[in-house]
This record gives structure tokens, sequence and C-alpha cells, in this order.
């Protein structure tokens, strides 16, 4: 899970902020809500590998977290209020996913 709070205060924030936002989903993030998005890592291997991709097209500025989770404890996330994704309506602990 990827967590963040980028400045927009001003046009080239806002711009940062966009390109930051779209290479996220160009690399297969799905949003979970505004500022958290996450990805499915086949192991904890790949997970390492492309936090290095990643660190190295972060923005100067602002605060970006990210978390490991494995599926099992993402599924047991309370949702308090809202409803679940389409992602996270096709992804269950099933390793088979038919689409």
């Amino acid at each position: 899970m990827l967590f963040f709070d980028l400045p927009m205060n001003t046009r080239s924030e806002r711009r940062t902020y966009a390109r930051f936002r779209k290479y996220l989903i160009k690399n297969g993030f799905t949003m979970v809500q505004f500022s958290v998005y996450s990805k499915i890592f086949p192991n904890r291997s790949s997970l390492d590998t492309y936090m290095m991709t990643l660190r190295q097209n972060l923005p100067k500025h602002g605060s970006i977290r990210a978390m490991a989770v494995t599926e099992k404890q993402y599924n047991k996330m309370y949702l308090l209020v809202g409803d679940q994704t389409l992602t996270e309506q096709t992804l269950t602990d099933n390793t088979m996913v038919i689409l």
C-alpha cells in the first residue's frame, strides 16, 4: 500500500501530483481512496525490486509512505463507510482470478 500527501498549492505542484498519480496507475496501482493506492506483488523479492524503481520516480516534496501487507491481512481490513472497489470485489483469498 502506498500513502502520499503532496503539496498542491501552485500549478507546478498540481502538475507534479498528476504525474505521480498517473505513474502509479500506469504501473499497476489501484486507488483505494484519495492518496491511498495499492498493488499486488507475487512475492517479497519483486516488491523489493519495484521499491528501488519507485524511489527513482518520487516527487521531491511531500510525504510518501509504503507499507507491505499480505493479501490475507488486506482482506481483513475493516470497511467502515462506503463500498469495496471493483478490484477489491474481484480479489479474494483464492489464488485464481477469472476475469
